[in-house]
Protein backbone atom coordinates (compact mmCIF):
# COMPACT_ATOMS: atom_id res chain seq x y z
CA UNK A 1 0.00 0.00 0.00
CA UNK A 2 1.35 3.36 -1.02
CA UNK A 3 1.01 6.16 1.47
CA UNK A 4 2.89 8.79 3.36
CA UNK A 5 3.60 11.39 0.65
CA UNK A 6 3.76 14.94 1.88
CA UNK A 7 0.74 17.01 1.01
CA UNK A 8 1.24 19.27 -2.01
CA UNK A 9 -0.66 22.26 -3.18
CA UNK A 10 -3.61 21.52 -5.42
CA UNK A 11 -3.91 23.54 -8.66
CA UNK A 12 -6.79 25.99 -8.53
CA UNK A 13 -9.96 24.51 -10.05
CA UNK A 14 -8.98 20.90 -9.47
CA UNK A 15 -9.62 20.86 -5.74
CA UNK A 16 -13.36 20.67 -6.39
CA UNK A 17 -13.21 17.73 -8.80
CA UNK A 18 -11.17 15.11 -6.94
CA UNK A 19 -13.18 11.93 -6.49
CA UNK A 20 -12.56 9.06 -4.07
CA UNK A 21 -13.62 5.56 -5.14
CA UNK A 22 -13.84 2.63 -2.74
CA UNK A 23 -13.55 -0.65 -4.64
CA UNK A 24 -14.32 -3.48 -2.23
CA UNK A 25 -13.61 -6.70 -4.12
CA UNK A 26 -13.56 -10.41 -3.46
CA UNK A 27 -9.86 -10.69 -2.65
CA UNK A 28 -8.81 -7.13 -1.86
CA UNK A 29 -10.05 -3.73 -0.81
CA UNK A 30 -8.68 -0.67 -2.52
CA UNK A 31 -9.30 3.03 -2.82
CA UNK A 32 -8.39 5.29 -5.72
CA UNK A 33 -8.48 9.06 -6.05
CA UNK A 34 -9.34 10.24 -9.59
CA UNK A 35 -9.42 13.66 -11.15
CA UNK A 36 -12.23 14.79 -13.44
CA UNK A 37 -10.56 13.29 -16.52
CA UNK A 38 -10.39 9.86 -14.88
CA UNK A 39 -6.65 10.05 -14.23
CA UNK A 40 -5.49 8.20 -11.15
CA UNK A 41 -3.97 10.51 -8.55
CA UNK A 42 -3.56 8.08 -5.65
CA UNK A 43 -4.05 4.40 -4.86
CA UNK A 44 -3.96 2.12 -1.84
CA UNK A 45 -4.87 -1.57 -1.71
CA UNK A 46 -4.93 -4.44 0.79
CA UNK A 47 -5.56 -8.12 0.19
CA UNK A 48 -7.47 -10.02 2.86
CA UNK A 49 -8.01 -13.61 3.91
CA UNK A 50 -10.39 -15.99 2.18
CA UNK A 51 -12.07 -18.23 4.78
CA UNK A 52 -13.15 -21.75 3.80
CA UNK A 53 -14.95 -23.38 6.78
CA UNK A 54 -16.05 -26.36 4.64
CA UNK A 55 -15.71 -27.43 1.02
CA UNK A 56 -17.63 -24.99 -1.23
CA UNK A 57 -18.17 -22.55 1.68
CA UNK A 58 -16.54 -19.10 1.35
CA UNK A 59 -16.55 -16.39 4.00
CA UNK A 60 -14.97 -13.00 4.68
CA UNK A 61 -14.39 -11.18 7.96
CA UNK A 62 -16.66 -8.14 7.58
CA UNK A 63 -14.85 -6.26 10.37
CA UNK A 64 -11.54 -6.72 8.56
CA UNK A 65 -13.12 -5.36 5.37
CA UNK A 66 -14.31 -2.29 7.28
CA UNK A 67 -10.89 -1.66 8.86
CA UNK A 68 -9.14 -2.18 5.53
CA UNK A 69 -11.53 0.25 3.86
CA UNK A 70 -10.61 3.01 6.27
CA UNK A 71 -6.92 2.27 5.87
CA UNK A 72 -6.94 2.34 2.07
CA UNK A 73 -9.06 5.49 1.93
CA UNK A 74 -6.54 7.29 4.10
CA UNK A 75 -3.70 5.79 2.09
CA UNK A 76 -5.09 6.75 -1.32
CA UNK A 77 -5.73 10.33 -0.26
CA UNK A 78 -2.21 10.58 1.15
CA UNK A 79 -0.76 8.97 -1.98
CA UNK A 80 -2.46 11.68 -4.03
CA UNK A 81 -0.85 14.34 -1.83
CA UNK A 82 -4.27 15.55 -0.76
CA UNK A 83 -6.38 15.89 2.37
CA UNK A 84 -9.96 14.69 2.84
CA UNK A 85 -11.16 18.27 2.43
CA UNK A 86 -9.87 18.19 -1.15
CA UNK A 87 -12.30 15.36 -2.06
CA UNK A 88 -15.64 16.54 -3.42
CA UNK A 89 -17.40 13.16 -3.36
CA UNK A 90 -16.96 9.43 -2.76
CA UNK A 91 -18.29 6.47 -4.73
CA UNK A 92 -18.52 2.88 -3.53
CA UNK A 93 -18.45 -0.26 -5.63
CA UNK A 94 -18.46 -3.73 -4.19
CA UNK A 95 -18.50 -7.47 -4.60
CA UNK A 96 -22.18 -8.24 -5.09
CA UNK A 97 -24.48 -10.81 -3.46
CA UNK A 98 -22.17 -11.17 -0.42
CA UNK A 99 -24.24 -11.00 2.77
CA UNK A 100 -23.55 -9.25 6.08
CA UNK A 101 -25.87 -9.39 9.11
CA UNK A 102 -25.11 -6.97 11.94
CA UNK A 103 -26.40 -5.56 15.22
CA UNK A 104 -27.94 -2.11 14.78
CA UNK A 105 -27.00 -1.04 18.30
CA UNK A 106 -23.33 -2.03 18.26
CA UNK A 107 -22.57 -2.13 14.52
CA UNK A 108 -20.92 -5.52 15.04
CA UNK A 109 -21.45 -8.36 12.55
CA UNK A 110 -23.10 -11.49 13.92
CA UNK A 111 -21.12 -13.82 11.66
CA UNK A 112 -18.57 -13.74 8.89
CA UNK A 113 -19.89 -12.38 5.61
CA UNK A 114 -21.11 -15.18 3.32
CA UNK A 115 -19.50 -14.61 -0.07
CA UNK A 116 -21.15 -14.71 -3.48
CA UNK A 117 -19.06 -17.78 -4.35
CA UNK A 118 -20.43 -19.74 -1.38
CA UNK A 119 -22.52 -22.83 -2.27
CA UNK A 120 -23.80 -23.90 1.19
CA UNK A 121 -27.43 -23.26 0.23
CA UNK A 122 -27.39 -25.37 -2.95
CA UNK A 123 -29.66 -28.01 -1.42
CA UNK A 124 -32.10 -25.34 -0.22
CA UNK A 125 -32.22 -23.84 -3.72
CA UNK A 126 -33.01 -27.27 -5.14
CA UNK A 127 -35.86 -27.68 -2.65
CA UNK A 128 -37.29 -24.28 -3.52
CA UNK A 129 -36.96 -24.99 -7.24
CA UNK A 130 -39.49 -27.80 -6.81
CA UNK A 131 -41.95 -25.37 -5.21
CA UNK A 132 -41.45 -22.16 -7.20
CA UNK A 133 -42.27 -21.42 -10.81
CA UNK A 134 -38.99 -20.28 -12.39
CA UNK A 135 -40.82 -17.95 -14.79
CA UNK A 136 -42.67 -16.30 -11.88
CA UNK A 137 -39.36 -15.66 -10.13
CA UNK A 138 -37.62 -14.37 -13.27
CA UNK A 139 -40.48 -11.99 -14.08
CA UNK A 140 -39.94 -10.30 -10.71
CA UNK A 141 -36.18 -10.50 -10.23
CA UNK A 142 -34.61 -11.30 -13.60
CA UNK A 143 -32.74 -14.04 -11.75
CA UNK A 144 -33.00 -17.75 -11.10
CA UNK A 145 -32.72 -19.88 -7.98
CA UNK A 146 -29.04 -20.31 -7.23
CA UNK A 147 -26.84 -20.09 -4.10
CA UNK A 148 -25.01 -17.25 -5.87
CA UNK A 149 -27.66 -14.73 -4.86
CA UNK A 150 -28.20 -13.21 -1.42
CA UNK A 151 -31.63 -14.45 -0.29
CA UNK A 152 -30.81 -18.03 0.72
CA UNK A 153 -27.54 -16.91 2.34
CA UNK A 154 -29.44 -14.46 4.53
CA UNK A 155 -32.06 -17.07 5.37
CA UNK A 156 -29.29 -19.48 6.38
CA UNK A 157 -27.86 -16.93 8.82
CA UNK A 158 -31.29 -16.27 10.33
CA UNK A 159 -31.93 -19.98 10.77
CA UNK A 160 -28.49 -21.00 12.02
CA UNK A 161 -27.48 -18.19 14.38
CA UNK A 162 -29.05 -18.35 17.86
CA UNK A 163 -32.01 -15.97 18.29
CA UNK A 164 -31.16 -14.22 14.99
CA UNK A 165 -34.60 -14.57 13.44
CA UNK A 166 -36.43 -13.30 16.53
CA UNK A 167 -34.03 -10.37 16.85
CA UNK A 168 -34.45 -9.57 13.16
CA UNK A 169 -38.23 -9.49 13.52
CA UNK A 170 -37.86 -7.11 16.48
CA UNK A 171 -35.84 -4.74 14.27
CA UNK A 172 -32.59 -5.22 16.20
CA UNK A 173 -30.55 -6.45 13.22
CA UNK A 174 -29.64 -5.06 9.80
CA UNK A 175 -28.88 -6.86 6.58
CA UNK A 176 -26.83 -5.55 3.73
CA UNK A 177 -24.59 -6.40 0.87
CA UNK A 178 -21.08 -5.00 1.24
CA UNK A 179 -22.07 -1.54 0.02
CA UNK A 180 -24.70 -1.22 2.76
CA UNK A 181 -22.26 -2.50 5.37
CA UNK A 182 -19.69 0.13 4.41
CA UNK A 183 -22.24 2.96 4.13
CA UNK A 184 -23.47 2.13 7.64
CA UNK A 185 -19.97 2.11 9.10
CA UNK A 186 -18.69 5.14 7.19
CA UNK A 187 -21.74 7.20 8.18
CA UNK A 188 -21.52 6.14 11.82
CA UNK A 189 -24.78 4.22 11.56
CA UNK A 190 -26.69 7.20 10.19
CA UNK A 191 -27.58 5.60 6.85
CA UNK A 192 -28.87 2.09 6.10
CA UNK A 193 -29.19 2.08 2.32
CA UNK A 194 -28.22 0.32 -0.87
CA UNK A 195 -28.61 1.17 -4.52
CA UNK A 196 -30.88 -0.47 -7.09
CA UNK A 197 -28.05 -2.44 -8.75
CA UNK A 198 -27.07 -4.20 -5.55
CA UNK A 199 -30.70 -4.73 -4.52
CA UNK A 200 -31.33 -6.37 -7.89
CA UNK A 201 -28.91 -9.19 -6.99
CA UNK A 202 -30.62 -10.34 -3.80
CA UNK A 203 -33.61 -12.33 -5.16
CA UNK A 204 -35.72 -10.14 -2.86
CA UNK A 205 -36.13 -7.05 -5.05
CA UNK A 206 -38.74 -6.63 -7.76
CA UNK A 207 -36.75 -4.98 -10.54
CA UNK A 208 -39.88 -4.10 -12.55
CA UNK A 209 -41.76 -2.44 -9.69
CA UNK A 210 -38.60 -1.12 -7.97
CA UNK A 211 -39.40 -2.32 -4.47
CA UNK A 212 -38.67 -5.07 -2.00
CA UNK A 213 -41.24 -7.69 -2.97
CA UNK A 214 -43.50 -8.92 -0.13
CA UNK A 215 -44.09 -12.26 -1.87
CA UNK A 216 -40.35 -12.83 -2.26
CA UNK A 217 -39.75 -11.93 1.38
CA UNK A 218 -42.40 -14.47 2.33
CA UNK A 219 -40.90 -17.11 0.05
CA UNK A 220 -37.46 -16.81 1.63
CA UNK A 221 -38.81 -16.02 5.11
CA UNK A 222 -36.98 -12.70 5.41
CA UNK A 223 -38.29 -10.03 7.84
CA UNK A 224 -38.74 -6.67 6.08
CA UNK A 225 -37.29 -4.88 9.13
CA UNK A 226 -33.82 -6.09 8.10
CA UNK A 227 -33.75 -4.39 4.74
CA UNK A 228 -31.94 -1.21 3.65
CA UNK A 229 -33.61 1.62 1.76
CA UNK A 230 -33.05 1.35 -2.00
CA UNK A 231 -31.80 4.52 -3.68
CA UNK A 232 -30.63 5.66 -7.13
CA UNK A 233 -27.08 4.69 -8.11
CA UNK A 234 -26.08 8.36 -8.18
CA UNK A 235 -27.42 10.45 -5.32
CA UNK A 236 -27.34 10.98 -1.58
CA UNK A 237 -26.01 8.17 0.64
CA UNK A 238 -25.05 10.38 3.56
CA UNK A 239 -21.44 11.19 4.24
CA UNK A 240 -18.25 9.70 5.57
CA UNK A 241 -18.05 10.97 9.13
CA UNK A 242 -15.31 13.56 9.65
CA UNK A 243 -13.70 11.44 12.36
CA UNK A 244 -12.73 8.78 9.82
CA UNK A 245 -10.74 10.81 7.29
CA UNK A 246 -10.30 14.22 8.92
CA UNK A 247 -13.19 15.90 7.07
CA UNK A 248 -16.67 14.86 6.06
CA UNK A 249 -16.95 13.53 2.49
CA UNK A 250 -20.32 13.00 0.76
CA UNK A 251 -21.09 9.47 -0.49
CA UNK A 252 -22.90 10.00 -3.80
CA UNK A 253 -22.26 7.01 -6.05
CA UNK A 254 -23.03 3.36 -5.27
CA UNK A 255 -23.05 0.45 -7.71
CA UNK A 256 -22.34 -3.26 -7.68
CA UNK A 257 -18.96 -3.99 -9.19
CA UNK A 258 -20.11 -5.19 -12.62
CA UNK A 259 -22.52 -2.32 -13.03
CA UNK A 260 -19.79 0.10 -11.98
CA UNK A 261 -17.52 -1.37 -14.66
CA UNK A 262 -20.34 -0.90 -17.18
CA UNK A 263 -20.43 2.78 -16.23
CA UNK A 264 -16.63 3.02 -16.24
CA UNK A 265 -16.63 1.60 -19.76
CA UNK A 266 -19.29 4.18 -20.79
CA UNK A 267 -21.64 1.46 -22.05
CA UNK A 268 -24.62 3.80 -21.98
CA UNK A 269 -26.24 2.92 -25.31
CA UNK A 270 -28.33 -0.23 -25.87
CA UNK A 271 -26.21 -2.90 -27.54
CA UNK A 272 -22.93 -1.88 -25.90
CA UNK A 273 -21.15 -4.73 -24.08
CA UNK A 274 -18.35 -4.90 -21.54
CA UNK A 275 -16.58 -7.87 -19.96
CA UNK A 276 -14.66 -7.63 -16.68
CA UNK A 277 -11.92 -10.12 -15.78
CA UNK A 278 -11.24 -10.29 -12.07
CA UNK A 279 -11.81 -13.19 -9.68
CA UNK A 280 -14.69 -14.13 -11.97
CA UNK A 281 -15.74 -12.82 -15.36
CA UNK A 282 -18.92 -10.86 -15.96
CA UNK A 283 -20.30 -9.83 -19.34
CA UNK A 284 -22.94 -7.09 -19.30
CA UNK A 285 -25.05 -6.01 -22.29
CA UNK A 286 -26.99 -2.75 -22.05
CA UNK A 287 -30.56 -3.43 -23.24
CA UNK A 288 -32.07 -0.02 -22.49
CA UNK A 289 -35.17 1.06 -20.59
CA UNK A 290 -37.40 -1.95 -21.28
CA UNK A 291 -37.32 -5.05 -19.07
CA UNK A 292 -36.64 -8.20 -21.08
CA UNK A 293 -35.94 -11.80 -20.16
CA UNK A 294 -33.21 -14.00 -21.59
CA UNK A 295 -34.22 -17.18 -23.37
CA UNK A 296 -30.69 -18.55 -22.94
CA UNK A 297 -30.20 -18.65 -19.17
CA UNK A 298 -28.65 -15.24 -18.79
CA UNK A 299 -29.74 -12.86 -16.05
CA UNK A 300 -31.74 -9.67 -16.39
CA UNK A 301 -30.36 -7.08 -14.02
CA UNK A 302 -30.32 -3.34 -13.38
CA UNK A 303 -27.40 -1.63 -15.12
CA UNK A 304 -28.01 1.60 -13.17
CA UNK A 305 -30.84 3.81 -11.93
CA UNK A 306 -30.78 7.59 -12.33
CA UNK A 307 -33.56 9.92 -11.21
CA UNK A 308 -35.78 6.90 -10.65
CA UNK A 309 -35.33 5.72 -14.26
CA UNK A 310 -33.93 2.22 -14.69
CA UNK A 311 -31.60 1.03 -17.45
CA UNK A 312 -31.64 -2.77 -17.73
CA UNK A 313 -28.94 -5.20 -18.81
CA UNK A 314 -28.45 -8.84 -19.64
CA UNK A 315 -25.59 -10.39 -17.70
CA UNK A 316 -23.61 -13.58 -17.88
CA UNK A 317 -21.66 -14.58 -14.78
CA UNK A 318 -18.55 -16.77 -14.79
CA UNK A 319 -17.49 -17.71 -11.29
CA UNK A 320 -13.81 -18.47 -11.97
CA UNK A 321 -11.56 -16.42 -14.26
CA UNK A 322 -8.60 -14.81 -12.47
CA UNK A 323 -9.24 -17.25 -9.63
CA UNK A 324 -7.98 -20.01 -11.95
CA UNK A 325 -4.63 -18.22 -12.19
CA UNK A 326 -4.60 -17.78 -8.40
CA UNK A 327 -5.17 -21.54 -8.15
CA UNK A 328 -2.14 -22.20 -10.35
CA UNK A 329 -0.07 -19.89 -8.15
CA UNK A 330 -1.29 -20.64 -4.66
CA UNK A 331 -2.47 -24.25 -4.75
CA UNK A 332 -0.44 -25.92 -7.49
CA UNK A 333 2.61 -23.64 -7.13
CA UNK A 334 3.09 -23.80 -10.91
CA UNK A 335 3.81 -20.07 -11.15
CA UNK A 336 5.24 -17.42 -8.86
CA UNK A 337 3.24 -14.50 -10.23
CA UNK A 338 0.04 -14.18 -12.24
CA UNK A 339 1.97 -12.45 -15.03
CA UNK A 340 4.01 -15.64 -15.56
CA UNK A 341 1.06 -17.20 -17.38
CA UNK A 342 1.55 -14.99 -20.46
CA UNK A 343 5.13 -16.21 -21.02
CA UNK A 344 4.08 -19.83 -20.48
CA UNK A 345 1.14 -19.51 -22.88
CA UNK A 346 3.40 -18.08 -25.57
CA UNK A 347 5.95 -20.86 -25.09
CA UNK A 348 3.73 -23.56 -26.65
CA UNK A 349 1.75 -23.67 -29.88
CA UNK A 350 -1.33 -25.12 -28.18
CA UNK A 351 -2.44 -27.00 -25.08
CA UNK A 352 -2.29 -30.20 -27.18
CA UNK A 353 -5.85 -31.07 -26.20
CA UNK A 354 -5.63 -30.13 -22.51
CA UNK A 355 -8.64 -28.25 -21.11
CA UNK A 356 -9.14 -26.81 -17.63
CA UNK A 357 -12.79 -26.55 -16.62
CA UNK A 358 -12.50 -24.32 -13.50
CA UNK A 359 -15.78 -25.30 -11.87
CA UNK A 360 -14.26 -24.91 -8.41
CA UNK A 361 -17.49 -23.42 -7.04
CA UNK A 362 -19.86 -24.83 -9.64
CA UNK A 363 -20.60 -23.36 -13.05
CA UNK A 364 -22.41 -20.10 -13.65
CA UNK A 365 -24.11 -18.95 -16.84
CA UNK A 366 -25.32 -20.47 -19.05
CA UNK A 367 -25.01 -23.83 -17.22
CA UNK A 368 -26.06 -22.86 -13.67
CA UNK A 369 -24.82 -26.07 -12.10
CA UNK A 370 -23.74 -25.52 -8.46
CA UNK A 371 -22.71 -29.17 -8.12
CA UNK A 372 -20.30 -29.25 -11.07
CA UNK A 373 -16.66 -29.55 -10.05
CA UNK A 374 -13.43 -28.61 -11.77
CA UNK A 375 -11.39 -30.88 -13.98
CA UNK A 376 -8.23 -31.04 -16.08
CA UNK A 377 -8.99 -33.21 -19.08
CA UNK A 378 -6.87 -34.41 -21.99
CA UNK A 379 -3.63 -34.83 -20.05
CA UNK A 380 -0.85 -36.94 -21.53
CA UNK A 381 2.74 -37.68 -20.49
CA UNK A 382 3.77 -34.74 -22.67
CA UNK A 383 1.57 -32.27 -20.77
CA UNK A 384 3.52 -29.79 -18.66
CA UNK A 385 3.28 -26.50 -16.79
CA UNK A 386 2.96 -24.48 -19.99
CA UNK A 387 0.02 -26.49 -21.32
CA UNK A 388 -1.82 -26.28 -18.00
CA UNK A 389 -1.18 -22.55 -17.61
CA UNK A 390 -2.33 -21.92 -21.17
CA UNK A 391 -5.43 -24.06 -20.59
CA UNK A 392 -6.31 -21.86 -17.59
CA UNK A 393 -6.16 -18.73 -19.75
CA UNK A 394 -8.03 -20.36 -22.61
CA UNK A 395 -10.81 -21.41 -20.24
CA UNK A 396 -11.55 -17.74 -19.59
CA UNK A 397 -11.95 -17.13 -23.32
CA UNK A 398 -14.14 -20.19 -23.90
CA UNK A 399 -16.39 -19.30 -20.99
CA UNK A 400 -16.74 -15.79 -22.42
CA UNK A 401 -17.80 -17.28 -25.75
CA UNK A 402 -20.45 -19.30 -23.90
CA UNK A 403 -21.90 -16.00 -22.71
CA UNK A 404 -21.49 -14.00 -25.93
CA UNK A 405 -23.17 -16.77 -27.96
CA UNK A 406 -26.09 -16.72 -25.51
CA UNK A 407 -26.34 -12.93 -25.77
CA UNK A 408 -26.25 -13.09 -29.55
CA UNK A 409 -29.16 -15.54 -29.47
CA UNK A 410 -31.12 -13.24 -27.12
CA UNK A 411 -30.33 -9.93 -28.80
CA UNK A 412 -27.56 -9.46 -31.32
CA UNK A 413 -23.83 -10.21 -31.50
CA UNK A 414 -21.69 -7.33 -30.24
CA UNK A 415 -19.84 -5.26 -32.82
CA UNK A 416 -17.02 -4.79 -30.32
CA UNK A 417 -16.37 -5.89 -26.75
CA UNK A 418 -14.87 -3.53 -24.18
CA UNK A 419 -12.75 -5.38 -21.62
CA UNK A 420 -11.27 -4.45 -18.27
CA UNK A 421 -9.94 -5.98 -15.06
CA UNK A 422 -6.49 -7.10 -14.02
CA UNK A 423 -6.32 -10.04 -16.43
CA UNK A 424 -6.58 -7.92 -19.58
CA UNK A 425 -3.11 -6.49 -19.08
CA UNK A 426 -2.12 -9.86 -20.62
CA UNK A 427 -1.90 -9.18 -24.38
CA UNK A 428 -1.84 -12.89 -25.24
CA UNK A 429 -5.11 -13.45 -23.38
CA UNK A 430 -6.90 -10.53 -25.04
CA UNK A 431 -5.75 -11.61 -28.50
CA UNK A 432 -6.90 -15.19 -27.87
CA UNK A 433 -10.22 -13.78 -26.67
CA UNK A 434 -10.65 -11.84 -29.92
CA UNK A 435 -9.83 -15.00 -31.89
CA UNK A 436 -12.25 -17.13 -29.85
CA UNK A 437 -15.12 -14.65 -30.15
CA UNK A 438 -14.37 -13.54 -33.74
CA UNK A 439 -15.00 -10.03 -32.39
CA UNK A 440 -12.75 -6.96 -32.06
CA UNK A 441 -11.74 -6.25 -28.48
CA UNK A 442 -11.16 -2.75 -27.10
CA UNK A 443 -9.03 -2.21 -24.02
CA UNK A 444 -9.45 1.21 -22.40
CA UNK A 445 -6.74 3.61 -21.35
CA UNK A 446 -7.89 3.26 -17.72
CA UNK A 447 -8.14 -0.40 -16.67
CA UNK A 448 -9.56 0.40 -13.22
CA UNK A 449 -13.00 0.86 -14.72
CA UNK A 450 -14.89 -0.58 -11.75
CA UNK A 451 -13.55 2.06 -9.37
CA UNK A 452 -13.82 4.67 -12.11
CA UNK A 453 -17.53 3.93 -12.62
CA UNK A 454 -18.23 4.53 -8.95
CA UNK A 455 -16.25 7.76 -9.10
CA UNK A 456 -18.12 8.88 -12.23
CA UNK A 457 -21.52 8.46 -10.58
CA UNK A 458 -20.33 10.21 -7.42
CA UNK A 459 -19.13 13.03 -9.66
CA UNK A 460 -22.42 13.09 -11.55
CA UNK A 461 -24.32 13.71 -8.30
CA UNK A 462 -21.74 16.28 -7.16
CA UNK A 463 -21.91 18.27 -10.40
CA UNK A 464 -18.45 17.33 -11.61
CA UNK A 465 -20.13 15.85 -14.70
CA UNK A 466 -23.20 17.27 -16.40
CA UNK A 467 -24.54 14.10 -18.01
CA UNK A 468 -23.81 10.55 -19.15
CA UNK A 469 -22.57 12.05 -22.41
CA UNK A 470 -20.09 14.12 -20.44
CA UNK A 471 -18.85 10.94 -18.74
CA UNK A 472 -18.67 9.04 -22.05
CA UNK A 473 -16.43 11.76 -23.47
CA UNK A 474 -13.76 10.79 -20.92
CA UNK A 475 -13.48 7.21 -22.24
CA UNK A 476 -10.43 6.43 -24.39
CA UNK A 477 -9.21 3.23 -26.05
CA UNK A 478 -5.57 2.22 -25.53
CA UNK A 479 -5.45 -0.92 -27.69
CA UNK A 480 -7.68 -2.76 -30.15
CA UNK A 481 -7.31 -6.47 -30.90
CA UNK A 482 -8.67 -7.90 -34.15
CA UNK A 483 -9.31 -11.63 -34.72
CA UNK A 484 -6.30 -13.21 -36.45
CA UNK A 485 -6.29 -16.98 -35.91
CA UNK A 486 -8.06 -19.27 -38.36
CA UNK A 487 -11.78 -19.45 -37.57
CA UNK A 488 -12.16 -23.18 -38.25
CA UNK A 489 -9.30 -23.97 -35.88
CA UNK A 490 -10.79 -21.80 -33.15
CA UNK A 491 -14.21 -23.41 -33.59
CA UNK A 492 -12.63 -26.85 -33.22
CA UNK A 493 -10.90 -25.81 -30.01
CA UNK A 494 -14.16 -24.42 -28.68
CA UNK A 495 -15.93 -27.68 -29.51
CA UNK A 496 -13.29 -29.44 -27.39
CA UNK A 497 -14.12 -27.07 -24.54
CA UNK A 498 -17.82 -27.89 -24.81
CA UNK A 499 -17.03 -31.61 -24.64
CA UNK A 500 -14.88 -31.03 -21.53
CA UNK A 501 -17.71 -29.09 -19.84
CA UNK A 502 -20.16 -31.93 -20.48
CA UNK A 503 -17.86 -34.23 -18.50
CA UNK A 504 -18.12 -32.16 -15.31
CA UNK A 505 -21.83 -31.32 -15.30
CA UNK A 506 -23.74 -32.95 -12.46
CA UNK A 507 -26.78 -33.43 -14.67
CA UNK A 508 -27.32 -34.17 -18.32
CA UNK A 509 -27.94 -31.14 -20.50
Amino acid sequence: MSAGKTARSVPRGREMSNLLAIDQGTTSTRAIVFDRAGRRLGLAQKEFEQIYPQPAWVEHDASTIWRDTLEVCRGAIADAGLAAGDIISCGITNQRETVVLWDRATGEPLHNAIVWQDRRTAARCQELAREVDADWLAERTGLLLDPYFSATKLAWLLDELPDARARAERGELAFGTIDSWLIWQLSGGAVHATDATNASRTLLYNIREQRWDPELLQLFNIPAALLPEVRDSSGDFGQIAAEHLGAAVPIQGVLGDQQAATVGQACFAPGMVKSTYGTGCFVVLNVGKEFCLSQNRLLTTIAYRLNGQVTYALEGSIFVAGAAVQWLRDSLKLIGHAADTEKLARSVESTDGVYLVPAFTGLGAPYWDPDARGALVGLTRASGFAEIARAALESVCYQTRDLIDAMAADARPPQTLRVDGGMVANDWLVQYLADTLRTPIERPAVLETTALGAAYFAGLAAGVYDSLEDIAAQWQVSARFEPSREEAKMNARYAGWQAAVRRVLSHSE
